[in-house]
């Protein structure tokens, strides 16, 4: 089953599990499983991307068959229908798309003639022309209410939905309990409190974030699937606490993109009352960026060497790139509180003494001469562990590592979330 937008009213998922039993029986299939991608859309992600479908198109030797409603439960692509057809024709399986109000189900079994696959595709060109008509009208329609400074879409933290004045639409308006906890927010990062340890702080008194606090007032239940992993509820990080504190939304502006809409006069087209005043919003802003490590200068994200092989001694958990302003090295250091989780002992090491470090190391064990890369590296399954080191340490801590916080492990085995 698949649905891109699930509401408390819907009742998608029930007809199609209804008519997926139904086709099942009609062809003596057994259903042995359900994977249902509620909340995903098949424009933006393959069969083959899906949290809950994609973990099976990974293991085909322990089913026969898949069934669908329709063909665009499945696909609204032709690419993606493409893949999918030659997925099942290398692996053996029959693809069924029941097909309600139609005669007969459509089946697509390893033996199928041409005209059964190009009837898939003609289907698949179907469904993806009707993605692109509907992208389509609601762009135009949220287009027409920022121009009004109607309401439409998600609605930003720190707001709530409400009447619009005119009488036709929604606007937004302060929602009492998260403004209240925005300003409460913005008054840490006053007093000198760092991103981090907010975050550990709302996580602790189980604050919901924004999507959880959005679901509750909808009637939802908290969590859902992120990056393949179910969640009960979802933790506040630095990264959530910064993009809330940096959207414009919070002076009352209509964003598109992350932006602000403006009028014809050049003005913020305003779909709420502010929840930070203007001046409040820029000062908060310039304390951010002043606390900001800066830009990355030289490898992108998840690029740099020690990626998926340093690893905190205290939680076991990774260590991440963080760079040092105005420096051209930077540090590697536990990722855990900046996911909002809490490690006793959270190690950080600079950047390129490690690396040079895991580089002698790896050398030395395998002979290898020239530049190491972190394919090398994880291909060797290398990885170091580092320990906390004691505060201070005088001119000493200056010269080099303490490599009595170090261990380097070679043959490990690798990274399971790699």
């Amino acid at each position: 089953m698949r649905l891109s937008n699930v509401t408390t009213v819907t009742t998608s998922p029930g007809r199609q599990r209804t008519a997926i039993q139904q086709g099942a029986a009609r062809l003596a299939l057994t259903v042995i499983a359900e994977a249902a991608d509620l909340g995903v859309s098949a424009r933006k992600t393959s069969p083959f991307e899906r949290p809950a479908l994609a973990p099976w198109l990974r293991k085909p030797d322990e089913y026969d068959a898949i069934v669908w409603s329709h063909v665009d439960r499945a696909v609204r692509s032709v690419n993606h229908m493409s893949e999918l057809l030659e997925w099942a024709e290398e692996q053996e399986k029959t693809l069924v798309f029941v097909m309600p109000g139609e005669e007969r189900p459509l089946v697509v079994t390893p033996l199928s003639d041409g005209r059964t696959i190009r009837r898939c595709m003609d289907l698949a060109y179907i469904a993806e022309q009707e993605a692109h008509a509907l992208s389509a009208r609601l762009t135009g329609a949220h287009e027409a209410l920022r121009a009004t400074g109607r309401y439409g879409g998600l609605v930003p933290f720190g707001y709530r939905k409400a009447p619009h004045p005119s009488g036709t639409g929604w606007c937004l308006a302060p929602d009492v309990e998260s403004a209240a906890l925005v300003r409460h927010i913005v008054d840490r990062v006053h007093q000198g409190d760092s991103l981090t340890a907010i975050a550990r702080d709302l996580n602790d008194r189980n604050t919901p974030v924004p999507r959880d606090h959005h679901a509750l007032l909808q009637g939802r239940s908290t969590g859902g699937v992120r990056h393949g992993h179910t969640f009960d509820r979802f933790r506040w990080t630095s990264g959530t606490l910064s993009k809330v504190l940096r959207s414009p939304s919070l002076m009352g502006h209509r964003l598109h993109r992350g932006r602000s809409v403006l009028d014809e006069d050049g003005r913020p087209v305003l779909i709420g009352a502010p929840v930070l005043s203007r001046s409040e919003f820029h000062t908060l802003q310039d304390l951010l960026t002043a606390r900001s490590p800066g830009p990355r200068r030289s490898r992108g994200a998840g690029s740099h060497l020690l990626t998926r092989v340093a690893h905190c001694g205290a939680c076991g958990g990774r260590m991440y790139f963080r760079p040092r302003k105005p420096y051209i090295y930077g540090d590697y250091v536990c990722a855990a509180p900046a996911n909002g989780l809490r490690c006793p002992a959270a190690a950080a090491m600079r950047s390129d003494w490690l690396e040079t470090y895991v580089i002698d190391g790896y050398r030395a064990a395998t002979g290898a001469g020239g530049p190491v890369s972190r394919a090398d590296l994880q291909a060797a399954g290398a990885r170091v562990t580092v320990t906390k080191g004691r505060c201070g340490g005088g001119v000493d801590g200056l010269s080099g590592p303490d490599t009595s916080r170090l261990t380097l492990a070679m043959g490990a085995p690798s990274d399971p979330a790699a």
